[in-house]
């Protein structure tokens, strides 16, 4: 049995679709990474980053479990889930598992007795489980392609769509377009703050060609010489072009970061109903 086996992780897409063809639908929890490693009486408890955890709930029930040894992969919480949430198995009994399909793994999950605080992660039945973590307030979901190994990498097997803030933002710049790009490159975006124009970060994504085109046009008519925001931290230093803040757009992102950007943010649309004046954050 191997001392360490690092943990696969999901790659962030923006991608939204539902469940079926090739993949199926975890709830993704908002803990931390536990795997749990079992040799005879010995429990070990690990972070993803090789952190020793003491759990000894935890610790108990998988001693508790009917194997010689095993690899647990899960996530941990604290919240009204409570529990260590289990959704893989590397390793049982003398045999490494990580090569199998995901439902050979999921069904040798499904066969083991767990006790509390351990909980199977469930697949979702939902047409559209993002939709559905959006309305329950979950962190979001987790994509996992069918018939897929267990890699020991970021991987494109599993995806991570986590759910999303929207709001409306003032444009205020723009940067040029780079490499097979036209149009523009990222709208520069902001809001409101009484008398401030606050920069609140770059928009790069949830354009077509056509978008872009109509943008750069609009936006070319409203230049300005210097920059419109007026407390602005992060603000790219070049190929940058400023506009009066007379645009606004419709913005989804993950979070707001500690330095008060938003997080992966893409473009919905522009909204033509809007009053820039009346655009500010949105603390809900």
């Amino acid at each position: 049995m191997p001392e360490w086996l690092e943990p696969m992780a999901a790659t962030l897409t923006q991608e939204r679709f539902g469940a079926g063809g090739d993949w199926v639908f975890e709830r993704k929890f908002d803990g931390i990474r536990l795997l749990a490693y079992k040799r005879g009486s010995d429990i070990r408890l690990y972070s993803r980053n090789r952190l020793p955890q003491n759990l000894p709930g935890v610790a108990r029930a998988i001693a508790s479990l009917p194997l010689e040894d095993v690899i647990l992969d899960g996530e941990v919480t604290w919240d009204g889930h409570s529990g260590y949430h289990v959704f893989d198995i590397l390793w049982m009994d003398g045999q490494r598992l990580t090569m199998l399909p995901l439902e050979e793994r999921r069904a040798l999950l499904e066969a083991l007795p767990f006790e509390e605080p351990m909980r199977r992660v469930e697949l979702l039945d939902d047409a559209d489980p993002w939709d559905r973590a959006r309305r329950e307030r979950w962190e979001g979901v987790i994509a996992k392609r069918r018939g897929s190994p267990y890699e020991h990498r970021r991987s494109r097997h599993w995806l991570k769509l986590k759910c999303e803030f929207s709001q409306e933002f003032v444009v205020g710049g723009f940067t040029d377009p780079q490499g097979a790009r036209v149009g523009l490159g990222a709208l520069l975006v902001g809001y409101h703050d009484g008398a401030d124009l606050v920069f609140a970060g770059k928009i790069g994504t949830g354009f077509d060609t056509k978008l872009l085109l109509d943008l750069r046009h609009r936006l070319d008519a409203i230049g300005l010489e210097n920059s419109p925001f007026t407390r602005a931290v992060g603000l790219p230093r070049v190929r940058v072009h400023w506009v009066s803040p007379q645009i606004v757009v419709q913005v989804a992102f993950i979070e707001w970061t500690p330095n008060d950007k938003l997080r992966h943010p893409r473009l919905i649309g522009v909204r033509f109903d809007k009053d820039p004046r009346d655009v500010v954050r949105d603390h809900a």
